[in-house]
């Protein structure tokens, strides 16, 4: 029998408690990424305003050379004339750049929309400018391409792993410097060419005990083909 004393605002309200911490929750959350766009903001501007002459054009240069992958496309030829296992290494270093160009493009961006910075506003100079791309900022394709490249070939052919990463670290790097991203969009971008590279890598693997190698050597892969990596050694 219910008990008559008890009125319906002393009932508990489970739904609306979950709603609450629900909303507790999201604030929170939103508080996090304001404060990471924040520091992002504020490393982009640290960058834009650090006179760098002797680097301008170089960084320039690459980041070019880093259009549609070209100078990975331009590696990938080399490595597929100079023996079986350096051709496998570049067969699976294309593979991973399809994969993380088509994930970045027709996923990442599409669903991110983070506009591109203000380079005008943040003061980077002329000399480091290269064409503002007109798609999303988030994340950056150039870097994920790069990452993804360097990660499955440094696997399939480790001698190339550090020289590799090295490439691909200036690679990311250089899009900030001519301020066409913000450091996030790089460090998403360089997640997103490992998981790729890792996906290349177990899609061509024969057995699933071998995917599942593949998918556990390229995750562990990139801090030691990184130029943190190589300095450590």
């Amino acid at each position: 029998m219910t008990d008559p004393t008890i009125t319906d605002a002393d009932a508990p309200r489970p739904l609306r408690n979950a709603r609450d911490s629900a909303g507790g929750a999201g604030r929170l959350l939103s508080a996090v990424f304001g404060d990471l766009r924040a520091v992002d903001g504020a490393l982009y501007a640290a960058v834009a305003a650090t006179p760098t002459p002797t680097l301008d054009r170089t960084l320039r240069h690459l980041s070019h050379a880093a259009d549609h992958s070209k100078i990975s496309f331009g590696i990938a030829t080399v490595l597929a004339l100079s023996g079986k296992r350096p051709r496998r290494a570049a067969l699976a270093g294309v593979g991973a750049i399809a994969v993380a160009s088509a994930s970045a493009n027709l996923l990442g961006k599409r669903l991110v929309r983070r506009a591109r910075p203000d380079r005008e506003a943040a003061r980077v100079t002329v000399d480091r400018h290269v064409k503002m791309p007109t798609s999303a900022s988030f994340p950056s394709g150039h870097t994920a391409s790069a990452v993804a490249f360097a990660t499955a070939v440094g696997v399939v052919l480790p001698p190339a792993a550090v020289p590799l990463g090295a490439l691909a670290s200036a690679v990311g790097y250089s899009r900030v410097h001519t301020g066409v991203h913000y450091p996030g969009d790089v460090a998403a971008g360089a997640v997103l060419g490992i998981a790729s590279a890792a996906a290349a890598l177990a899609a061509a693997a024969a057995t699933p005990s071998a995917k599942t190698q593949a998918l556990l050597t390229a995750a562990r892969s990139w801090p030691r083909i990184s130029i943190g990596g190589a300095l450590c050694r």
